[in-house]
Order: structure tokens, then sequence, then C-alpha cells
């Protein structure tokens, strides 16, 4: 039975209600603060805090919750009658729901310039040691951290006059995942701002989206968690739902149309681009990211930047596409792609997700233990190109120049060794993951001329250094003029003079783009 309970909320959605409903069923409620003074503006009768305690709240607030009279109602076993004596003789009443949720400290320090002392002041301390009792005690005590609750416990206590021990167990293990998030806020908050390094412990808050059907193959359990607040990002508008590769791809199409401008398409499989390519005109964009590889293209996730039009779908519909991801959908894309009820259509929060992109670490399992970094979200702008260095006899062209730049930005995606064959406006050719920078090479001019596209006055990108001229030679070979590469090998004369031998222009980044 519910015949007493303590509501002390920062968050007051449905409070109101929810104090009403509680004082109709013959509960007495004990509230503190604006609480009760909302739920007392409202009518529903409230005993002060201070009078269960003896004790005025004091210290600015900072002292009002934390008293034997309070957890000693909240952890007394009711069915030890040991516990039940002391309380009797303490003058210790039973609480036997708490409604409570804390200080705002997250909103609080997301504010920009928030203070130290303002932040401090957001930490809730009775709050948390209230759920805490609250939720050890379960088997006696309800303990609601979320609005959200509220309907369905005065749905229970309405037809049967209690909660149930499910549900109660549910609420518990919700409500010290709530304390655990608010602690780890506090504690990355503050750490971070103690030192430029990374702190000595991590905390990760994060929520689960959704369960998979599976991981990267059947027989491995998977889910979808994200940072709170990430997964307002995207939203699922139609087809199957998403699958662990799924969701890989479609980060990396994210994170690839992310570092144009201009409108992009790219065209992932197994996380890897097999086409980038930019233009005015989105139709024309995917059919020139999709001629890099076709072969590849087939079963592949799209990203574009741009909302897709009617045009765009229509050419899409054509082949087999597992998954689009993009800003939003036209109406008459829409209803084209929708046609295919298997074809997942993703929109996504791009803006929000380009202010996001360096708060969160990418973190990744090795050795049992787990290797953190920060995202590689470093992007090609004029001040960058200013500061590249022309090493070779040639100056670039414009145009050369031009695709250095789209080579660039696109074999910082692609997985090591990377090469990228591009022109201005696309990507020609892409080796990726191969054991040595030849063989990617070669790989990426096979793809060419299996597409048969020309690699004549191209640039080639490499994510790191060349270490001998033979890449060089290959690339000269295939047809590229212009090479970028972020430079450092102790053979970097024999390179360069190699590039000199083949009248190439070579241009040095002195930034590496690793991916492995």
């Amino acid at each position: 039975m519910i015949k007493r309970a303590l509501i002390s909320v920062s968050d007051k959605s449905g409070i109101v209600d929810f104090g009403s409903a509680l004082h109709k069923l013959g509960v007495e409620i004990i509230s503190t603060g604006g609480t009760a003074a909302a739920l007392e503006k409202a009518g529903v009768p409230v005993t002060k805090i201070s009078d269960v305690t003896g004790f005025p709240e004091m210290m600015d607030g900072r002292v009002k919750t934390l008293h034997p009279n309070i957890h000693g109602g909240l952890l007394a076993l009711r069915d030890n009658e040991t516990h039940m004596l002391q309380a009797t003789e303490h003058g210790i009443g039973m609480i036997d729901l708490v409604a409570v949720n804390l200080y705002p400290f997250e909103a609080t320090i997301s504010k920009p310039g928030v203070t130290v002392e303002e932040a401090i002041e957001n930490i809730d301390i009775g709050g948390p040691s209230m759920i805490r009792s609250a939720s050890k005690n379960y088997a006696h005590v309800v303990v609601l951290v979320d609005p959200s609750d509220y309907a369905p416990v005065l749905d229970e206590l309405s037809t049967s006059g209690k909660v149930t021990t499910e549900t109660r167990y549910r609420l518990m293990v919700k409500a010290f995942e709530h304390t655990s998030r608010y602690d780890g806020l506090i504690a990355g908050h503050f750490g971070k701002s103690a030192s430029t390094e990374w702190p000595v412990r991590m905390s990760m808050n994060l929520s689960r989206l959704q369960a998979l059907r599976y991981g990267e193959n059947p027989h491995q359990t998977a889910a979808f968690y994200a940072a709170d607040g990430q997964h307002k990002l995207y939203e699922q508008l139609h087809g199957k739902e998403l699958s662990y590769n799924n969701i890989i791809d479609l980060d990396a199409c994210t994170r690839v149309v992310l570092d144009f401008d201009a409108p992009c398409c790219v065209i992932v499989k197994h996380t890897n681009p097999c086409g980038i390519a930019v233009h005015a005109d989105l139709h024309a964009a995917y059919e020139n990211a999709r001629a890099t590889d076709p072969v590849s293209a087939f079963g592949g996730v799209i990203g574009f930047n741009r909302p897709v039009d009617g045009k765009t779908a229509s050419a899409v519909a054509q082949v087999f596409v597992e998954a689009i991801i993009a800003p939003d959908f036209e109406s008459d894309a829409i209803e084209l792609l929708t046609k295919k009820k298997n074809l997942r259509l993703i929109k996504y929060n791009f803006k929000q997700a380009k202010s996001l992109s360096s708060s969160y670490p990418e973190i990744r399992k090795a050795l049992d233990g787990y290797l953190v970094q920060e995202s590689d979200d470093h992007l090609v702008d004029f001040e960058d190109v200013g500061q590249w260095k022309v090493v070779t006899h040639r100056q670039p062209t414009a145009e050369e120049w031009d695709a250095m730049i789209l080579g660039w930005r696109a074999v910082k995606h692609v997985k090591s060794n990377a090469i990228v064959y591009a022109s201005k406006d696309r990507t020609l050719g892409i080796g990726a993951g191969q054991m040595s920078r030849v063989d990617s090479s070669e790989l990426a001019v096979l793809k060419s001329q299996k597409a048969g596209l020309h690699l004549q006055g191209c640039a080639v990108a490499s994510d790191a250094f060349f270490p001998f001229r033979d890449g060089v030679d290959a690339a000269a070979g295939a047809g590229a003029t212009a090479v970028i590469q972020p430079g450092g090998s102790v053979k970097d004369q024999e390179v360069i003079d190699a590039a000199n031998e083949h009248n190439m222009t070579m241009v040095f980044t002195s930034i590496r783009h690793f991916k492995h």
C-alpha cells in the first residue's frame, strides 16, 4: 500500500496531475521548495519537509532532506521487526513512494561560458541520496525519476491499490541508471576541465536506441547505443529495421558528405567509399559517384548532403540499394522510394551533426581494453591549402588543385593503405585496405578501367607518404599528373625526383589520414 509519498522534482512535467491523483487515492504528500509551492497552488495538500525533519531548509537549499526521518522512512524494511521497532522508537514514519528528479546539471553545463560556481550549484546532493535509498529498498518503496512512469504507476494503484514487484524492480533499475548517468556527467565535466589530457577515468553515458536482430553475423548479438540526446539526429522514414552493418555504413556515409560544402553523393560498401562526387545537380552527383565503381555500388548505402529530389530518387530506384541517408526527402522522392518496401530511408540532421562531430571520441576494443581517440575531423579549407607545399618543379594548374582537394577529402575516408584517383568533381578509382600502397594504386586503376573511366590528367591522393618511388611511377603510368600526399618519408627526395621525371606536380600536406 502507498500511504505516504515524497515528491521533490526539478522537472515539474506532469507533477501536479500526479500529486492530485495521489491525494485522491488518500496518499499523504511530503514535498520541498518549488515542488510544494506548485502542488499547493493547485490545491493539493502538502506536508513540508521541514515539518517531517524538524529542521528548516537551510544553506540556500543545500540541506533539507538529509535527515534520519527521511532516509529512515525510505530504508526501513517493513518486514523486519527490529527496523520497525526502531522507527517507532524514534518517531520515523514510513515513506512508500519517492518521485524525484535532479537539479539540471546537464542543461547548466551546456550553456556557453558556464562557470565552475554555476556548475557546482547545480549538483544535486539530496536527490540522488533519496533515489538511492528508495532504490535499495525497492521491495517496499516505489521510486520514480521519469515523468513518463507516473501514469503506469497510477494505473496500477487505481486498479489494485498497489504497485507490482515487477514494476518496482524495473523502476529501481531505471533509478540507478539515472543516478549513474548524473554522476558520470559531473565527473566528465570537471575531469575534462581539470586537464587537457584524457581523464584518468572515463564515464560513458549511453542510452540504448534499439536491440538489433544480430551483429555483423547472425551468431553475434548486438544493440545500438548513442550518447544521450544524439539519437535525435536521425529518423527512419521507411524500410526494414536497421542492421548492425547498415548503421556502420550509414555512419561512413555521413562522415564523407559532412566534409563537403557543395552538393555531394557518396556510395559506401563495407564502410569504404566506392564513389564520391560533387555537382550542383544532385542527380549528376549520384550518377558520377556510381560511375566510379558500379559493380561495388550494387547493394551499397548512399549518402547525400542535400534533400533527395524526385529525379535523383528515380535514378537510385533503378538499382538495389540497402539504405539512403540525407537531410530530407522531397515528397516525389518519398513516393518513389517507398515503393521499395525494404529500402531504408534515413533523415539525418546534418547541421546538428556538424556541431557535435568533435564532441564524442572514437572508441575501439583492443587487447581486452579500449582505445580512445579524437575523431579525425580535420577539414580541408583555404587555410590548409595555403599551408600545403608544392615540392616539384611544376606548379599545379587550377584544375589539378581542385582535383587534389577532392582526392584529399576522399582519401581520408578510405581504409589504409588508401589511394584515390580523382578529378575536380569526382573520384575515378579507389584502392582500399591493401597491404602495400602499390597494390592499392593498382587496384584503383583496375577499378577505373573496369568502369571505363580515363585517368589522364587526374590527381592521385595517398593517405600516407609514399615510402618508395614505385607508387608514383605507377600513378604516372596510369595517367595521373598531380600527386597529393602527407610527405615525411626518408625517401621523400627520391619520390619527388620521380614526380619531376614524369613532369608531375606534387603537393605535401603534412597531415596523415590513416584509417585502420
